[in-house]
């Protein structure tokens, strides 16, 4: 009994000393990335945050009743489009930026989750790239919010949150999925063509203009759980939240999907938006792949 009680004791010491381990472990791995990593993490949120001041800015500027704008635009057609042009000519700015060459650009968790799913970001760098999200948009939303003032909570403004218009919660889930499985079709598509890859950043700034334009009606136009959240946060809009938390992220995934049947998953080479350029790559990259053209001799 002595000792089948000592051997239990042991076991319990080993067991404890094993989770010890581990927790030593992932904490030293998880300051280790962060310590690398962090000039990354900071431009995600820089970044976002930088596009937050950019949308509620237009959104003030072509919709608070007041604002000159929007009495010399009575049309609201073309306020939506005058918006998506601003609001797609920042996402190419912030893309093509120095900032945005270095960290890829993602400003959206659910963008950077799919290359999570597609195996080019290391675990801990897509956590950090996520929480940065969310705080670099909502800082740009209070920014914003100092900036305006009472304008920013006017109603036909309202922080520039995300919304489903009226045709209900059902459509507007539909219709994020929809736009996000096609900005994810054509980022992989893109991405990984050494023919176009220098114009992802383009293309994905004329689909935002675009989706603003034509879709954003029927959802208010997020693809982006951090974008959503970020309007939400002190605008106290918490209606319907939950569209912009789940829509985006399966939408992109789905995207993801789809590509793998197609192409495999040797056909995706990195997470960046815009890869050709002197910035350092922390992701599983392998741009170089993509550049070098494979000869016949090689293939056989």
């Amino acid at each position: 009994m002595q000792t089948a009680a000592k051997n239990g004791i042991a076991q319990q010491a080993e067991i404890g000393a094993e989770t010890q381990t581990a927790r030593q472990t992932w904490f030293a791995g998880a300051i280790s990335v962060a310590t690398s990593h962090w000039p990354e993490y900071l431009i995600e949120a820089a970044c976002l945050g930088l596009f937050m001041v950019s949308a509620c800015s237009f959104t003030v500027l072509l919709q608070h009743p007041g604002a000159i704008l929007r009495q010399m635009f009575p049309s609201a057609f073309l306020r939506r489009l005058l918006i998506g042009v601003a609001m797609g000519l920042t996402a190419i700015a912030l893309i093509y930026s120095p900032w945005g060459k270095q960290s890829g650009a993602h400003l959206n968790p659910s963008i950077t989750l799919t290359f999570y799913r597609l195996g080019k970001i290391g675990s801990w760098d897509a956590w950090f790239y996520v929480v940065a999200q969310f705080v670099g948009g909502t800082l740009g939303v209070l920014l914003s919010a100092s900036i305006w003032g009472d304008a920013i909570a006017e109603q036909n403004v309202r922080y520039a949150a995300t919304v489903p218009g009226g045709h209900g919660s059902g459509v507007a889930f539909v219709a994020e999925l929809v736009i996000s499985f096609l900005m994810m079709t054509m980022v992989l598509n893109v991405s990984n063509s050494a023919r176009i890859a220098r114009f992802t950043g383009v293309i994905a700034g004329a689909l935002v203009a675009t989706y603003i334009t034509i879709e954003s009606p029927l959802s208010g136009m997020s693809m982006s759980p951090a974008r959503s959240f970020a309007s939400a946060v002190p605008g106290r809009i918490w209606n319907s939240l939950w569209i912009y938390f789940t829509a985006p992220p399966i939408g992109m995934m789905l995207a993801a999907q789809v590509y793998l049947w197609l192409r495999g998953k040797h056909a995706v080479f990195c997470a960046k938006l815009h890869h050709d350029n002197d910035k350092p790559c922390i992701f599983r990259c392998n741009y170089q792949a993509l550049l070098t053209p494979i000869t016949l001799k090689e293939t056989m």
